[in-house]
């Protein structure tokens, strides 16, 4: 942990030297991939020794499946392969070496390869294999239209500003960068043309970086002085069971997971604000014209403390591993897409027992959530004071659905977890069976709300992927005209 922290703050200050001085205006976007690959490849050495051959080791394989195998079966393969070297890898560490414990844990960065490895194929697949007509409109947008170099791939997967906590990035996105054509805007007018503005300077990140360290600060502060008084272990102590009441047990349920969240909130914010202070990450202005930081932003923390809903919640935690489940298997599954991805969402975490009984139990509440959202919440709407009792009711019932869940994941094992629910005699997954037997999902409500199921802010966050790519224009998609980008767009933002 420790050497995790000096790394990243090691890699705050190289970005900020990476943009003043290897700025695109002033190198070659060659120059800036080398640059970017020797300095996370040193921090993963720094941090990880040996192990970090790892991350060379899958990308490079990746990288081969996808010159040899083709474009209309590299996804597949780089799928399976990535995906089961990070799960080979996660076998070995936790119960070869060090079960239950984090030292030399260098699955994590290749987790976050994995993303990228998985989600490029899937892209190049889209744009050199599939024809457009058959693409969604967040696939056109996304299609990688030609073969990345080596260089290109390494440095996507490796560069130091997101080698060691993320967070995901789509590949064109991370190539504009490079080239430095992130600050190019385009308009569009009602008439349909194309009015480019070209911005004489670049926006400063300064306040976005120092607004996401002051929540770093807090988040550490928070994690080192509170965290350890409230142990999440402490739910299936003998004593707190046999003598706590049923509402000082969930009260204090929901307080140590609570407690549990900081450590999540410092180490995202910290990579989010490491990508800033390198340039990357500028999403275009608000309509009062102010910047906006947050395009690879991985969480809300307002909206994830005050979430009414369990979809809220996962919208707004990990944003940008929700978009890879969304763009990798929610959106291709043939078949019971819900299941598909908290499954595959279980298989990418790891491979401790905990993990799958929390994605489990995600799965019945998700569908518990999503039925009783559909059938009755529209009774609760029409009046403010109705709604805001309503909304009081519904956070209080998400924010213990979401503590009930994940306590197998901060236990990992099965007994402890089984303990866990067995002294809530598996309340919850009770009640939820009973709601899905009481208001059972019509096949209907099941195609109409399919993607908003999912995350109502994926489709958000693709609008405002859309308005940044607007205006790329890199190598990887210069077989398209200005209409087709156009057309690309608005079919998004109408999505």
């Amino acid at each position: 942990q420790v050497n995790f922290v000096v790394c990243q703050l090691f890699a705050l200050l190289a970005a900020v030297w990476f943009r003043t001085y290897l700025h695109s205006s002033k190198t070659s976007p060659f120059i800036r991939h080398v640059v970017a690959t020797l300095l996370g490849l040193y921090l993963a050495l720094f941090c990880f020794g040996w192990y970090a051959l790892h991350f060379v080791i899958q990308s490079g394989i990746s990288y081969y499946i996808m010159i040899i195998i083709g474009v209309e079966n590299m996804h597949k393969y780089c799928f399976v392969f990535a995906l089961g070297y990070l799960t080979v890898c996660q076998i070995t560490r936790v119960y070869i070496f060090d079960y239950g414990q984090y030292s030399a844990d260098f699955s994590g960065p290749m987790m976050i390869i994995t993303q990228k490895i998985t989600s490029l194929a899937f892209e190049i697949h889209d744009g050199m294999f599939r024809k457009n007509e058959d693409l969604t409109p967040s696939q056109r947008c996304l299609a990688v239209r030609r073969m990345p170099s080596l260089l290109e791939y390494l440095s996507y997967n490796c560069n130091f500003m997101g080698i060691l906590a993320g967070p995901l990035c789509s590949y064109k996105d991370y190539i504009t960068f490079i080239e430095g054509r992130s600050y190019q805007l385009q308009q569009s007018e009602a008439n349909g043309k194309e009015d480019t503005k070209y911005e004489q300077t670049d926006p400063s990140p300064n306040i976005a970086v120092a607004q996401k360290l002051l929540i770093c600060g807090l988040s550490l502060l928070f994690h080192m002085t509170i965290t350890k008084t409230l142990p999440v272990e402490y739910n299936i102590d003998d004593n707190f069971r046999a003598t706590a009441s049923w509402p000082v047990r969930f009260f204090y349920l929901y307080v140590s997971l609570m407690a549990a969240r900081p450590k999540y909130y410092f180490a995202w914010t910290l990579a989010d604000a490491i990508n800033n202070a390198a340039g990357f990450g500028f999403r275009g202005y608000d309509k009062n014209g102010v910047t906006r930081w947050d395009l690879i932003s991985n969480l809300r923390i307002q909206q994830i403390e005050f979430s009414t809903s369990f979809k809220m919640f996962l919208d707004n935690w990990n944003i940008q591993t929700a978009l890879w489940l969304k763009r990798v298997c929610y959106e291709r599954a043939t078949f019971s897409p819900t299941i598909q991805t908290f499954i595959l969402s279980a298989i990418w975490h790891g491979v401790y027992p905990g993990y799958y009984l929390t994605f489990l139990t995600g799965v019945l509440m998700t569908l518990a959530a999503r039925a009783i959202r559909n059938n009755i919440r529209h009774y609760f709407v029409e009046s403010p004071a109705v709604k805001l009792c309503y909304d009081i009711v519904t956070w209080m019932a998400t924010q213990a659905a979401i503590s009930y869940t994940v306590v197998p994941f901060v236990l990992l094992s099965v007994k402890p977890s089984f303990t866990f629910y067995s002294s809530c005699y598996f309340c919850l997954h009770i009640a939820s069976i009973l709601v899905l037997l009481v208001f059972p999902l019509k096949r209907t409500q099941k195609g109409s709300k399919k993607h908003e199921s999912v995350q109502s802010g994926w489709s958000r966050k693709l609008e405002e992927e859309s308005l940044l790519q607007k205006n790329s224009y890199s190598t990887t998609n210069n077989s398209f005209s200005q209409k087709e980008e156009i057309t690309c767009r608005y079919q998004a933002l109408k999505q």
